[in-house]
């Protein structure tokens, strides 16, 4: 991922509007020079983090970075009210989101935006913390389907979902010991689909926010698959559904 180093550069970068993940400054640093990236960055959606020092020179692999270090983007991501609106817009098709509960391998989440996208899913809801950023890598592995997908990067996924609920949106999680196949939920309305990480899964909170909990039946001694596979499962079977109830 690029990176911006010094106070200079990065409220240069910031007030050009490039595309910024997110901004790390090192505990400790304060100055006005300093409180102003923090303003424009506040204005601009671009999510700030205080780290150790320690963790800046190891973030800049070098010592030289005034405290302050910005991780570029590949694409500036959208508000959630952007998907939102977005996705109410579409008379043809209803709302159908991709919630991701803390993807943080790059490649997993470039995978689920390229399927997202082919599945004519309105796009993917993550949160700042916990999660990859929208880095080359992630450009790379959606195959070119980042350029068209909107992102919505949410300080608080919960709350997100909690507003998908008053919009009139079906939460659907994926769970590995759900007793309830994925193929048994309705997919035809308005419905998130929520994936959590790799390894962990859903956190708690998040799991209690969802209406349905569903499982990809395996056999074997694997019970789960890769985050991204499973997202590909479950979109192409809302597709299934959905064109099937089109033509009928």
């Amino acid at each position: 991922m690029d990176k911006l180093t010094g106070i200079n550069a990065v409220r240069e970068a910031l007030e050009a509007g490039r595309a910024i993940d997110r901004i790390v400054i090192a505990k400790g640093r304060q100055d006005t020079r300093v409180e102003k990236i923090v303003q424009l960055a506040r204005e601009r959606d671009v999510p700030v983090r205080f780290e150790d020092r320690g963790q800046l020179d190891r973030l800049a692999s070098t010592q030289d970075h005034h405290g302050v270090v910005a991780l570029v983007a590949a694409r500036a991501t959208v508000t959630f009210e952007d998907v939102m609106a977005k996705a109410a817009a579409d008379t043809a098709r209803k709302g159908l989101l991709v919630l991701l509960d803390g993807v943080e391998d790059p490649h997993n989440l470039g995978a689920i935006i390229r399927t997202t996208l082919a599945t004519g899913a309105h796009g993917v809801v993550v949160p700042e913390r916990r999660a990859a950023g929208l880095t080359d890598t992630v450009a790379r592995a959606s195959a070119g389907a980042l350029e068209h997908l909107s992102v919505a990067r949410v300080k608080n996924l919960v709350r997100a979902m909690e507003e998908m609920k008053e919009a009139g949106y079906w939460l659907v999680g994926l769970d590995e010991h759900a007793e309830k196949s994925y193929t048994e939920a309705d997919y035809t309305s308005p419905v998130g689909i929520v994936l959590g990480g790799e390894g962990k899964g859903l956190h708690e909170l998040t799991r209690k926010r969802c209406d349905f909990l569903v499982s990809l039946p395996t056999t074997g001694p694997i019970r789960s698959l890769n985050v991204s596979v499973a997202a590909g499962v479950v979109l192409f079977e809302a597709l299934r559904q959905r064109r099937g109830k089109a033509n009928s």
